[in-house]
């Protein structure tokens, strides 16, 4: 009898703490915050996707690798001069060696120090270029280690270390700005995708006042790692609606506004 009265306290006790489940305040009462990031400095992202943004007045966050960006330097100059976030993605996008693309450049062969040249040189040639201070990352292939076997580390600390956020890919969830990791934030594939496959991710960020990053490479209507512009197109219609509660805005702006309150 006393183990079932001693257990029914216990409950009690757990029904009065209070839940950390809260709404964030977005700006001007909107429900949830929207971020479209690109990676790797493609090509179409300043000949066909930075202009449809544009005509839409939507702001994105670009992560350029440097051999990419110089391809086009014009085009990323009015990517900067019309307000889209430029982002580091590395200087030669490391990821594992797994890839058999990637072996001669393989994260299992890195050091903290190399890596550490990596992304500051890719920054250095940002600034260079562009004249703008790279705040935020983007993990190549999405991944945050270095070395191999039992001298695996992670380098989160090192862009924690450098910068305001650093974004992953294929995550699952959008962030919560009540419990973030700005180092590891999360990136939801929209490569592929039509907006009515979108829809529902939007939908649960905004019924849950959470923030979701949409990630992806080539603009394009169709291709290979593509985010497509018809769905881009919806998209931004849909978040421009006063109706739908969104505050689309680049990662860096949706990350201080979060710091600041």
């Amino acid at each position: 009898m006393k183990k079932i009265h001693h257990l029914l306290f216990g409950i009690a006790l757990l029904g009065a703490i209070p839940s950390f489940s809260q709404n964030f305040n977005w700006p001007q009462g909107k429900k949830m915050a929207l971020s479209l990031s690109f990676d790797d400095a493609r090509g179409s992202q300043v000949t066909q996707g930075t202009p449809l943004l544009n005509q839409y007045g939507v702001k994105a966050t670009f992560f350029l690798n440097p051999g990419a960006m110089e391809k086009n330097l014009a085009g990323w100059k009015k990517a900067v001069a019309a307000g889209h976030e430029i982002g580091n993605h590395s200087t030669s996008h490391p990821c594992t060696g797994i890839f058999t693309w990637s072996r001669s450049n393989a994260l299992e062969n890195y050091t903290m120090e190399k890596m550490e040249k990596d992304i500051l040189d890719c920054n250095t040639s940002i600034e260079k270029n562009l004249g703008v201070k790279a705040e935020v990352f983007a993990y190549p292939c999405g991944q945050t280690f270095i070395g191999n076997a039992t001298q695996t580390q992670s380098y989160v600390p090192l862009i924690a270390k450098h910068f305001l956020l650093g974004r992953v890919w294929k995550s699952e969830a959008p962030n919560d700005p009540n419990y973030h990791n700005f180092a590891q934030l999360t990136g939801i594939e929209m490569d592929g995708q039509d907006f009515e496959q979108i829809l529902p991710l939007i939908e649960e960020a905004r019924n849950s006042g959470k923030w979701l990053v949409l990630a992806g490479h080539e603009m394009n209507e169709s291709g290979n790692q593509t985010t497509r512009l018809s769905m881009l197109k919806k998209l931004m219609e849909y978040a421009n609606n006063p109706a739908n509660g969104i505050w689309i805005a680049p990662m860096g702006t949706v990350a201080k506004y979060i710091q600041s309150r």
